[in-house]
């Protein structure tokens, strides 16, 4: 495999040469992919072209093993330059190039329009613009706290400096010290809408540098010797303001370079070449043109298929015996999690490397991570406000062998994040998302802060397991049960005290000998007239609601906590809808979270019943959560008038 030394002084007139021939063997693959796709974007992969070339020629890696421990982290954050990175991928070794041009932009080929960890060398899925420099802060962080010597690098575009989360990225890099990392921008000046500086005037210079950044500017970025040198300054760390800080290197390149009728033009940003055109520019570079024949077998079936996968890396956790909360005193889930938190850490953040992690933004108090940072300060990051960074950021490094918690209020860390968190699904992170403050259990922090749409949007992310604790006993095993497990948890609570839920016999349900089991309800109360099926803080309204129709109207209902949402235990529902009639209770919008899955549960199963959804159904105002939830219907009296009514009427309520 071709390498060139860092070392050296500068490049060799052979290594020059080598280095011309790839790129012409690069032009070509990105001409003719496109083409032969229909799609795509050509223009940013030939200008940064140059660029990837340096980095797949300087960086440590093997494609013999894309997944060596030693290797170095390229994250290609403009994720649609995928025509460039393939044809440099196929350049090294780690593709077969006609899988690559047949497949492009193919339904099961694993060459998709944007990169994706499907391939190999491809380190995180990209193309929403502006994560990626979190993504590479999580990765450099993860690497520094084993004190591996390897490095990140971060290839971004111009047009998506434009995105507020990487200013908070660089904040976080410098703060953190996270000098094992260094960005290259492709600054061709040109994006979808025309010349960046009319789209959106930026300094890029001066933003990094304004965040100590240590800068390093490339006249001409489609040159090798001058990117060469640019990266000697990045490995020796040449001309560094400050040695404690990344570097970014950029990089002044040209729009579609190397074909006379495509540079600086905005238009090849997205758009490809028609066969003559593409004919012509081949024609240019005096390449030979195997369009015609490729033609033929993209119209046969695929060869290759996304068969690529990196093995899940997460360390080994010792989650410690459960700690348990009387019924003489009431506490909050999120004081329980704080308190299971700082166990975790106590037992395994012992070596010199800590397996548990923690972040959250300037909400440590809140959301009870001080425990976690008194006995573990190495463990724990403070991120400042800057939620979008902190999700991508925690994503990326629970995949380098650490069991990472991120903590924040509801609506901070589901709701204004939903975006990042989709993409740590799809790049398979191991993220345990702690949210509290959720619902209307907020209370006097009023609407903007009672975060009501938790379930119905991670219900979207096929990966996410979805966890609601009904009490702090619960919610202690619940938080030792994800620590000790590989895959993304979202576990979510609201802020009140609460009494440990209690069995029949007074006990308590989740007490000394009570382990957690994804996908099955706890069936709190049984009765043969109704049942009651709740999550989260409702579970208690729920159960004084039981006792008082049994003890006042002779009614025996259920109570079933679904404190799994995701995996959803159907066969109690089942069970449940026996009784003729099942109500649902929740602090959430009643439309889309667990009504709206029992509902779905018993259309799909066939089930006959009737079926009642309490919930939230306008927002909320600034209340206690006892007076929201009378409001809305979702109390002990609410329940039982909902019970009551609807055991006198037949037909389905939703």
């Amino acid at each position: 495999m071709f390498k060139i030394s860092l070392d050296q002084t500068s490049l060799s007139e052979e290594q020059k040469q080598r280095l011309h021939e790839m790129w012409l063997r690069c032009m070509r693959r990105i001409i003719v992919s496109t083409t032969l796709a229909g799609s795509g974007h050509p223009g940013g992969s030939m200008s940064s072209l140059h660029l990837l070339l340096m980095l797949y020629s300087t960086i440590s890696h093997t494609a013999e093993n894309p997944c060596w421990e030693g290797r170095d982290r390229l994250v290609v954050s403009m994720g649609h330059v995928s025509p460039g990175v393939y044809s440099v991928l196929s350049e090294f070794g780690y593709i077969e190039e006609e899988d690559f041009l047949v497949g492009f932009r193919r339904g099961g080929s694993a060459f998709a329009g944007h990169v994706e960890s499907c391939v190999p060398g491809v380190e995180w899925n990209t193309g929403v613009l502006g994560q990626g420099l979190s993504a590479g802060a999580g990765m450099a962080l993860g690497l520094k706290l084993q004190e591996k010597k390897n490095r990140v690098f971060v290839l971004m575009g111009d047009g998506e400096q434009q995105k507020g989360q990487i200013s908070e990225a660089r904040r976080f890099a410098a703060k953190y010290g996270l000098n094992n990392m260094a960005c290259l921008i492709d600054r061709n000046h040109l994006q979808i809408g025309g010349s960046t500086h009319a789209v959106m005037p930026q300094d890029i210079r001066a933003d990094f540098a304004a965040s100590h950044w240590n800068v390093v500017y490339v006249e001409d970025g489609n040159d090798f010797e001058q990117i060469f040198q640019a990266m000697r300054k990045v490995y020796l760390g040449e001309a560094a303001a400050d040695p404690r800080f990344p570097f970014a290197v950029i990089a002044r390149t040209v729009m579609g370079k190397g074909v006379s009728f495509m540079e600086n033009k905005a238009k090849y940003h997205g758009s490809v070449l028609s066969e003559s055109d593409a004919a012509k520019a081949l024609g240019e570079l005096n390449l030979e043109n195997p369009i015609a024949a490729l033609k033929q077998k993209r119209s046969v079936s695929l060869k290759s298929a996304r068969t690529f996968s990196r093995p899940p890396v997460y360390p080994t956790v010792v989650t410690g015996e459960p700690r348990s909360y009387g019924a003489d005193k009431p506490t909050d889930n999120r004081s329980a999690y704080g308190a299971a938190l700082e166990d975790l850490a106590r037992l395994n953040n012992t070596g010199k490397v800590p397996k548990i992690v923690g972040f959250t933004c300037d909400l440590e108090g809140s959301v009870k991570m001080d425990g976690l940072h008194k006995v573990s300060d190495k463990g724990f990051f403070e991120c400042g406000i800057q939620e979008h960074h902190t999700a991508t950021a925690s994503g990326a490094l629970s995949k380098e062998g650490f069991a990472v918690f991120f903590s924040t209020f509801g609506v901070f860390g589901v709701t204004e994040v939903f975006n990042q968190l989709r993409l740590n699904d799809i790049n398979e992170t191991n993220l345990k998302l702690v949210c509290t403050h959720l619902g209307l259990d907020v209370g006097e922090d009023g609407q903007t802060h009672q975060c009501i749409d938790y379930i119905g949007l991670l219900r979207h992310l096929f990966g996410f397991s979805l966890f609601m604790p009904a009490d702090p006993n619960q919610t202690d095993r619940i938080v030792r049960y994800i620590a000790g497990r590989p895959g993304n948890f979202f576990v979510g609570m609201g802020r009140s005290k609460l009494s440990p839920i209690l069995d029949e016999s007074g006990n308590p349900a989740f007490g000394a000998e009570y382990r957690f089991s994804p996908g099955k309800a706890d069936w709190l109360r049984r009765g043969p007239d109704a049942a009651i099926i709740a999550c989260g803080a409702p579970i208690h309204e729920a159960v004084k609601a039981a006792e008082e129709l049994a003890r006042v109207y002779s009614v025996h209902a259920t109570v079933l906590n679904f404190a799994s949402l995701r995996p959803l235990d159907v066969e109690s529902i089942a069970r449940a809808a026996e009784t003729g009639l099942i109500v649902t209770v929740e602090d959430h919008h009643a439309d889309t979270g667990l009504g709206a899955m029992v509902a779905e549960a018993i259309v799909e199963n066939g089930l006959r019943c009737r079926l009642v959804r309490l919930g939230v159904k306008k927002y909320g105002f600034s209340a206690t959560p006892s007076e929201l939830y009378k409001a809305e219907g979702m109390d002990r009296e609410g329940i039982v008038r909902a019970v009551l009514q609807a055991q006198g009427a037949g037909g389905l309520t939703a």
